[in-house]
C-alpha cells in the first residue's frame, strides 16, 4: 500500500492541469477533431481546403489560426503514439515486446528521479526479464546498469555483485552483435551501389557469411542469427539460386515451429515473402500460389508489406492460370487504404496486371471504356502484319539495379488487312526485326527482382516516360530477334 500511496502522491502533485492528448471518442466536436477528420478522410487535401473545412472560409486570420491549430494537434498526436495498439500479430511481432520494454524504462527513469527506489527496482526486474526473453540485448544492458546503480545507492553489495556479472556478460554479447551489425550493414550498402561495386563485393560475401557464423556461435543470440539469415538470403538472391532460398526459408520456418528460434523476434512475414518470391522466380506458380494463399493471413491489409506480398501473389495466380482468383484478388487489393498511397511505378504495375487479367479472362460486365483500354483481341501465334506504322521509342526511368528498359509504343496508322478490329500484342523479346515470321504467344508479366516502371501500356500514350528518341516509318510484319539489351516490352495497337 505504501508504494501505491507514494505513486499517488507523485501523480497528483506533478500532474499537468490538462492532458495533452486528442479526445477522439468524445461527444463534443472540436476544431481539433474537425482537423483530424479532414486529414484522415482526404489525405491529399490542400491547406486552403483544410482552412475552409474547419473555419468555413479562407481569410488571413483563419490561416493564422489554422497554423496554430496544426501545431497544437501535431503535438497531441505525437503524445497519442504512446497509446497505440500493437497487439495485432499481423504487424512486426517484435515491436510489441520492444515497446513494452521501452515503456517500462521510461517509467523507471521518472520513478528513479523521484526517489521511489522500491517501485523502481520492481519495474526494472520486470523489464530485465522481458529483455532477456525477447533477446533485446541493448535493453538488457540498460536494465542491468540501472539495477547496479540502484543497488549501489541502496548499499546492497550482494545484489550489486550479482547484477554486475549480468551487466558484463550482456556487454560482451552486445559487442559481438554490434560487430555483426556493422558487417551486415557495410555489405548491404556495398551491394546497393553500382554494378561494379556489387561485382567487387560478391566474391567476398562467402567470407562475410563465415565470419557471421563465427559471431553467431560465440554470441548465440537472435540478433547475430538475424544478420546471418539476411546475408544468406541476399547472397542467394544475387546468385539467382531461388531453389536455395526456398530450402533456407523452409528450414527457418521449421526451426520456428520447433522452438529453436525466438518467436518474439522472428519475422515470419519476411520469411513468407522470400519463399513466395522464390517460387515465382523459379517458375513454380502452382506450389507458390498455394503457399501464398496460406501466408497472406499473416499480413495486415493496412501495411505496405501486404501490398508487396500481394504483388507476388497476383503474379503467381496469373502464371498458374487461375484467372478467377486473380480477379477476386484484384478487387480485394483495390479496396486497401494503402493502395492509392503507392509510388507511381507500383500503381502502373498494378494497372498492367489488371489489364492482362481482364484481357485473358474478362469480367462478366466490361464497359466500353475499359474494353477500349485493354484492347479488343489478343492475337496469339498469328502473323502480325503492320502496313504503315509509326514507331516511338520511349526511355523508361532506370531502376536501382541499373537495368535499362525500353518501351516501344507502336501505333497503327492504317487499317488491319482482313479485319476491322484492333489488336494488342504484348511481346517480350530481344530485338525488333521486320520479316515474314510469326509473333510468339503472350505470357503474363513476370516481376523482376527490382521492377522498373514500364508505363500504362494499354493507354494511348504511356505514362512515366523520360523522352522520345525518334520516330520511324516502316512496313512489314513484326517479329522477334536478338540485339544487345536485356529485353523490352512491346505494345502493338492496330486498327484504330
Amino acid at each position: 500500500m505504501k508504494e501505491i500511496a507514494n505513486l499517488a502522491r507523485i501523480v497528483t502533485s506533478r500532474s499537468l492541469s490538462t492532458i495533452p492528448v486528442l479526445d477522439l471518442h468524445g461527444i463534443n466536436t472540436t476544431k481539433e477533431r474537425q482537423l483530424v477528420t479532414a486529414l484522415v478522410s482526404l489525405p491529399d487535401i490542400t491547406p486552403n481546403l483544410v482552412v475552409k473545412a474547419v473555419y468555413g472560409k479562407v481569410t488571413p486570420s483563419n490561416v493564422r489560426a489554422m497554423q496554430k491549430l496544426q501545431s497544437r494537434v501535431k503535438a497531441k498526436m505525437l503524445n497519442q503514439l504512446y497509446f497505440l495498439d500493437h497487439s495485432d500479430p499481423r504487424h512486426l511481432v517484435s515491436r510489441r515486446y520492444q515497446l513494452e520494454c521501452l515503456d517500462l524504462l521510461h517509467k523507471v527513469s521518472i520513478l528513479f528521479a523521484e526517489g521511489e527506489y522500491a517501485l523502481t527496482e520492481q519495474l526494472l526486474k520486470r523489464c530485465l526479464k522481458l529483455a532477456q526473453e525477447g533477446e533485446f540485448t541493448g535493453y538488457e544492458v540498460q536494465c542491468a546498469r540501472m539495477l547496479s546503480t540502484l543497488h549501489a545507492q541502496m548499499r546492497n553489495a550482494r545484489e550489486f555483485e550479482r547484477m554486475d556479472k549480468v551487466l558484463l556478460n550482456a556487454q560482451r554479447i552486445q559487442s559481438l552483435e554490434d560487430e555483426a551489425e556493422r558487417l551486415h550493414a557495410s555489405t548491404v550498402l556495398a551491394l546497393a551501389r553500382t554494378v561494379s561495386s556489387r561485382r567487387a563485393v560478391l566474391p567476398r560475401v562467402p567470407e562475410y557469411i563465415e565470419k557471421l557464423e563465427s559471431l553467431h556461435r560465440r554470441a548465440g543470440t537472435f540478433n547475430t542469427y538475424y544478420y546471418l539469415y539476411r546475408m544468406r538470403l541476399a547472397y542467394f538472391e544475387l546468385l539467382g539460386d531461388h531453389g536455395e532460398i526456398i530450402r533456407f526459408t523452409s528450414l527457418a520456418a521449421r526451426q520456428l515451429r520447433d522452438g529453436k528460434l525466438n518467436e518474439r523476434r522472428f519475422d515470419k512475414r519476411y520469411n513468407h515473402f522470400m519463399s513466395v518470391y522464390a517460387h515465382l522466380r523459379s517458375r513454380q506458380p502452382v506450389k507458390g500460389l498455394k503457399l501464398a494463399q496460406e501466408a497472406v493471413r499473416d499480413f495486415h491489409p493496412s501495411s505496405s508489406n501486404w501490398l508487396y506480398f500481394q504483388e507476388n501473389h497476383m503474379l503467381l495466380a496469373l502464371h498458374a492460370q487461375d484467372y478467377d482468383f486473380a480477379q477476386k484478388l484484384l478487387a480485394t487489393i483495390a479496396k486497401s487504404p494503402a493502395y492509392p498511397k503507392q509510388r507511381p511505378a507500383a500503381l502502373e504495375r498494378w494497372d498492367l496486371y489488371r489489364a492482362y487479367a481482364d484481357f485473358v479472362a474478362p469480367p462478366a460486365r466490361v464497359g466500353p471504356g475499359r474494353r477500349l483500354q485493354m484492347g479488343v483481341a489478343l492475337v496469339i501465334g498469328q502473323r502480325i502484319t503492320v502496313r504503315t506504322c509509326r514507331l516511338t521509342l520511349v526511355l523508361v526511368k532506370v531502376g536501382k539495379r541499373g537495368l535499362g528498359r525500353s518501351l516501344l509504343y507502336l501505333k497503327e496508322l492504317g487499317q488491319q488487312r482482313g479485319s476491322g478490329q484492333g489488336l494488342v500484342g504484348l511481346v517480350k523479346y530481344r530485338r525488333l526485326g521486320f520479316g515474314a515470321e510469326q509473333a510468339k504467344p503472350v505470357e503474363p508479366p513476370l516481376k523482376r527482382a527490382h521492377p522498373v516502371a514500364v508505363g500504362e501500356l494499354f493507354q494511348r500514350r504511356p505514362i512515366g516516360r523520360v523522352g522520345e528518341l525518334g520516330q520511324h516509318e516502316r512496313k512489314g510484319p513484326l517479329v522477334e530477334g536478338g540485339v544487345k539489351g536485356d529485353g523490352v516490352r512491346l505494345l502493338a495497337k492496330a486498327g484504330e
